[in-house]
């Protein structure tokens, strides 16, 4: 029997209901590779114990029959979860040691459907990085190496230590938010499939909050199908989040036919920036051909609005993180910073805000203050919502027209080292997410799929962005595309 810590969640549950192996030896070794893994600094902290409680729990289930898909499933928990009496610091030293007295919704259903937890990851401090850098526990490092080098890779972020910990087999799924791209760009960067749904299809209740018009939570997982499963379990509406979506969750993992014939697939030319490396714009056309090799119409479409996307994106998320990160002031949880003599509230403020947030962080909410103050709120604020308006109509007129879904790079390059860009200017970091960001500001559902390799033999990525509401047939598009790609290569254990 192949190592069960290697198996997908499909297999693991078909395994699971014939009573291959159980839920305890699944968990265990899960449980085993995540403390070996430590030197990737993906896991936060391991929930060993209860894991095994949850997985003894699990095998009850079973044993009765007719138990759910994710029954017995052991996963990892970004650390933007509450967990209930588990830390969940959101990767920030202004939430040492919190630990919720409440579950948040989305990991509430994983464990109604049998889910195990075997641990909190480890992510950028509150989503805000795209190479999981600003943490407060320090980087995640990606299980992938250049080959010939031993150079630290970043696994993206902000749901770095979710991609780590999947692509290197500590854990057979794990959850991830997305607000810019923090679930498909760290994907793509470790060759997993992620999935941000569409805006309202899951619970934003129980998540630390960034920036709360675009934060989507969604599954992480090693194949399509798996991220169909898990997804299935996520969603549902919730009454405690009034953007939670009042509709039936579909059957995702019966829309994977795979038949794809006779669907229109939009290719925006917005998206082929300039100075775009020639390998990602080869891997696009090359999975523009498969598309339309399994059937697929191919059609060339224009987003105009698109260049407008990233600077929008960058005055939106930051004033709504201002707006969101002013709850943690030392009063009533988290950090609290000492105070001198003499002293007052305005200075504790001050200063514990100025301990508990990284550089990152602080960057952002200076941001947000400053786009939102009275001087400059019709400037950039107001404008910016007006592009975001423009955006989503680009895209609503796409589908109007036919078009089923979109193809696209999921990232403008490959992995990149850890510190290569620690002291760049921002907008240079900012720019991972130059093809990601339009979907949070329309509200779309987007996956990212594994499609090929880097002249150096790291992960590359594509991305499928459907209509809303629609993520079975977006998934389908993947679904057929992860088929024709055949993508099936794991980094070497180095750690």
């Amino acid at each position: 029997m192949a190592e069960l810590n290697k198996l997908t969640i499909a297999a693991a549950r078909d395994g699971l209901r014939k009573g291959e192996f159980t839920a305890v030896e699944l968990t265990e070794a899960c449980s085993a590779a995540a403390a070996a893994a430590a030197p990737l600094n993906a896991w936060t902290v391991l929930t060993a114990e209860a894991a095994l409680t949850q997985a003894t729990k699990a095998d009850a289930a079973l044993a009765k029959g007719d138990a759910p898909a994710m029954t017995g499933i052991p996963l990892g928990i970004k650390d933007l979860f509450a967990t209930k009496g588990v830390q969940t610091q959101a990767a920030s030293n202004i939430l040492a040691g919190f630990k919720p007295p409440y579950e948040s919704t989305v990991t509430q259903n994983l464990w109604d459907n049998g889910a195990v937890m075997i641990g909190k990851l480890n992510m950028d401090e509150f989503a805000m990085g795209s190479s999981n850098e600003t943490s407060a526990y320090g980087p995640v490092t990606s299980p992938w190496r250049r080959e010939g080098s031993e150079t630290a890779l970043t696994p993206g972020g902000s749901s770095g230590g979710s991609a780590a910990a999947v692509a290197a087999d500590t854990c057979l799924a794990a959850t991830g938010t997305d607000t810019g791209g923090s679930i498909r760009q760290p994907a793509a960067f470790v060759g997993i499939t992620g999935v941000k749904p569409t805006y309202g299809r899951c619970s934003r209740w129980g998540v630390v909050a960034f920036a709360s018009s675009l934060d989507q939570a969604g599954p992480m997982t090693k194949t399509v199908r798996d991220s169909a499963i898990m997804l299935g379990a996520m969603a549902g509406h919730d009454a405690k989040d009034s953007t939670s979506a009042d509709l039936p969750v579909p059957d995702f993992e019966a829309a994977l036919t795979g038949d794809i014939r006779g669907k229109k697939i939009g290719i925006p030319r917005e998206y082929r920036l300039d100075g775009m490396p020639d390998e990602i714009d080869t891997l696009w056309e090359q999975g523009r051909a498969m598309l339309r090799d399994a059937g697929a119409e191919i059609v060339d479409i224009s987003l105009p609005h698109t260049k407008y996307a990233l600077p929008a994106y960058y005055v939106i998320a930051p004033a709504e993180a201002s707006s969101n990160l002013a709850r943690y002031d030392g009063v009533r949880y988290g950090h609290r910073a000492k105070i001198k003599a003499g002293e007052g509230i305005t200075e504790m403020y001050e200063r514990t805000r100025a301990e508990g947030f990284g550089r990152e962080v602080q960057r952002r909410v200076m941001i947000g203050s400053y786009v939102l103050s009275a001087g400059f709120y019709d400037a950039y604020y107001l404008r910016a919502q007006k592009v975001r308006t423009l955006i989503r109509q680009d895209f609503e007129q796409a589908f109007t027209a036919g078009i089923d879904a979109i193809l696209t790079p999921a990232t403008p390059s490959a992995a990149f080292g850890l510190g290569e860009k620690a002291n760049a200017d921002p907008i240079e970091m900012y720019l991972n997410d130059v093809f990601t960001v339009t979907v949070n500001l329309a509200g779309l559902p987007g996956i990212a799929v594994p499609a090929g390799q880097s002249s150096e033999n790291l992960p590359l990525g594509l991305q499928i962005i459907g209509r809303p509401w629609e993520e079975g047939d977006m998934m389908n598009v993947a679904y057929a595309l992860e088929r024709a790609v055949g993508y099936a290569s794991k980094p070497d254990q180095w750690w």
